[in-house]
């Protein structure tokens, strides 16, 4: 077993087919499925099989890829901090963030953290919870930020910001009886983000708190929802960092809707174990610049001791 076996197993598993992972890795067919032949002997198991014009895993596939991507995100998680432990503000950090967070939290804290670490190397994924989830227990990024920290029990909650999702309309629509805004919103049109979303999921939650089973429309980014919203397609609920700009030029207008705005935080999250120097870093000048905060001491546990403030 070799890490190019690995790799052109996990790439396989994720193109489905022998072409399109050559393709991705810009190899030939035939090495593609020589790697994969070799691993497969090693292991004497069969990871995948045909389906249609490609392939797809065997239920032993699919187990061996979850250790496969793990195992290969240990050794990147290796290497990282290999890279940072002698220039600790020049080592690579790899941030993750759902889309609210990516769009509008992650750029600025990492160009706050290049400015004062210019020779640090910075990655940014941007992707639903699940996605974002996933590459943290994967070991492909070192940190994320999301709306509701993992279950898995694996990680570990390092910093805080305060997160407020508001009730948006169209500006020119508002309810009629404006003591009574929870029966107009029933008969609206909701826009929604893509399954996978923590912003959807509380947005359900909230529909589901009035008692409505109104129409509702997905639509896959919050860029798309804001400006569907101020073109009059429906309302939402969203976060305040999203649509602040909207709001204070009156393309949107929010709603005074009881238990509303809902108070959330952003989590900054990370695998249980030790922190790479430079990431330690990063999640310190995000903390000192006051982005963030510490979590309470009731909530920290495992590497949150050893990030401060100062």
């Amino acid at each position: 077993m070799t890490l190019t076996q690995l790799q052109t197993f996990l790439a396989v598993a994720d193109a489905g087919s022998v072409r399109a992972a050559a393709d991705r890795l810009n190899v030939t067919q035939s090495a593609v499925s020589a790697a994969l032949a070799a691993l497969q002997r090693s292991l004497q198991i069969r990871l995948v099989a045909p389906h249609g014009r490609g392939v797809q895993l065997t239920a032993a596939g699919q187990a061996y890829a979850a250790y496969a991507r793990r195992a290969l995100g240990l050794l990147e998680t290796a290497r990282v901090a290999a890279l940072g432990d002698p220039e600790p503000g020049a080592g690579p950090v790899r941030l993750a963030a759902v889309t609210t967070a990516g769009e509008q939290l992650a750029p600025r804290l990492l160009a706050s953290f290049r400015a004062a670490y210019p020779q640090a190397h910075l990655s940014l994924e941007v992707g639903n919870r699940d996605r974002v989830t996933a590459l943290l227990e994967n070991r492909e990024v070192d940190l994320v930020i999301s709306g509701r920290p993992s279950e898995s029990g694996e990680t570990v909650t390092l910093a805080v910001r305060d997160n407020e999702l508001v009730c948006i309309a169209p500006p020119t629509e508002h309810p009629p009886d404006p003591d009574e805004p929870e029966a107009w919103l029933r008969r609206q049109t909701w826009l929604l983000r893509e399954e996978g979303s923590g912003t959807r999921a509380t947005t359900e939650a909230f529909i589901e708190q009035l008692e409505a089973n109104p129409r509702t429309l997905t639509v896959g980014s919050n860029v798309a929802i804001r400006e569907g919203v101020a073109a009059g397609l429906g309302v939402t609920l969203i976060s305040r960092d999203a649509v602040s700009r909207q709001l204070h030029e009156g393309r949107v207008a929010q709603l005074d809707v009881s238990h509303t705005p809902l108070r959330r935080k952003w989590h900054l999250v990370a695998p249980g174990d030790s922190l790479p120097a430079t990431v330690r870093r990063f999640v310190e000048h995000v903390v000192g610049t006051g982005e963030f905060e510490l979590p309470p001491s009731s909530h920290r546990k495992g590497r949150a001791d050893t990030v401060t403030s100062g």
